[in-house]
């Protein structure tokens, strides 16, 4: 494995413990506070530093990419608003083990969108994927959360927002990418908490109270995390913007598997969660899937 990769693997996964922070915390104050409001503090307090990154890297804000930039901010910003609504409904492990259906959905969009080339057993392991999902989601049961489907949106869309970045590859630098993502973050956010925003979120599923949920001025300790999510964003979207520069989506992806390593460990240390069997069966079909289809692919170059 080249030096180039490893470093890509590095990076990526650096980005995603940092990302596991503020998943902790956002589900901690998404019983108080609307996520539009914890989304506009953290791009506010992202903006200056991602302004300096990219002063740093010796890109600019112009960009001839400038159309698939934004077309990657707005899809970045779906994904993170539909994965943060469904932290608010269901465990950590749960929201984190639907959301790995992403590398898959990565490496089935790599092979349409960027042309790379598929292993024979690829399209079986996106099968065991699939079956990974459905024992997650445990349809049938009278235990199925619709919250569940949000993750699942956000994989869909983190995944396609991934590719777009390995289409863009060189030409653009990670703290441009993540930039313009940040600002979909300080657009969108109060502008759905102008459409959204409501007077009382009582009787409301937590997703949708976290959405609609109004404004408040917050106590010193809440700000505070709200403040520390936007250095922790600005750090996680770059670190994960310049592993996708650097490697092919469909390999790189299934590192975002080590999310397996901090999700359950703060939800159970923060939040009393213990997984549920059909979580960990469903996470490891997936993981296993996942890896897997590294492997065949791995495995097809050098041969």
């Amino acid at each position: 494995m080249s030096s180039r990769s490893l470093a890509a693997i590095g990076y990526l996964c650096l980005g995603i413990l940092v990302f596991s922070l503020q998943d902790l915390i956002l589900k901690d104050l998404s019983g108080d506070y609307p996520v539009t409001q914890a989304m506009t503090v953290r791009s506010v307090v992202a903006l200056p530093i991602l302004l300096l990154l990219v002063r740093a890297s010796g890109f600019t804000l112009r960009s001839r990419n400038f159309g698939l930039l934004v077309l990657r901010a707005a899809m970045s910003f779906g994904a993170y608003l539909s994965y943060y609504m469904a932290l608010a409904a269901l465990p950590m492990a749960d929201v984190v083990a639907l959301f790995f259906i992403g590398p898959l959905y990565i490496t089935a969009l790599s092979i349409v969108v960027l042309g790379e080339r598929p292993h024979r057993t690829t399209f079986a392991a996106l099968f065991i994927g699939i079956v990974g999902v459905v024992v997650t989601l445990r349809p049938g049961s009278g235990l199925f959360e619709w919250a569940s489907l949000l993750s699942l949106l956000a994989a869909v869309l983190y995944g396609s927002a991934q590719v777009v970045a390995r289409k863009m590859g060189e030409g653009e630098g990670a703290a441009v990418m993540t930039f313009y993502q940040n600002l979909a973050f300080l657009v969108g956010a109060p502008a759905l908490a102008g459409l959204f925003g409501g007077d009382s979120t009582g009787g409301l599923h937590p997703s949708i109270a976290f959405l609609t949920r109004p404004w408040s001025l917050p106590p010193a300790v809440d700000l505070a995390l709200m403040a520390a999510c936007g250095v922790i964003a600005a750090a996680g979207m770059t670190l994960l913007s310049q592993a996708y520069r650097l490697a092919p989506a469909g390999n790189l992806s299934v590192f975002e598997y080590s999310a397996i390593l901090w999700a359950p460990l703060w939800g159970f240390l923060f939040f009393a969660e213990v997984p549920r069997l059909t979580t960990v069966v469903g996470a490891a079909l997936i993981c296993g899937a996942g890896l897997f289809a590294l492997h065949s692919a791995e495995r097809n170059r050098s041969g």
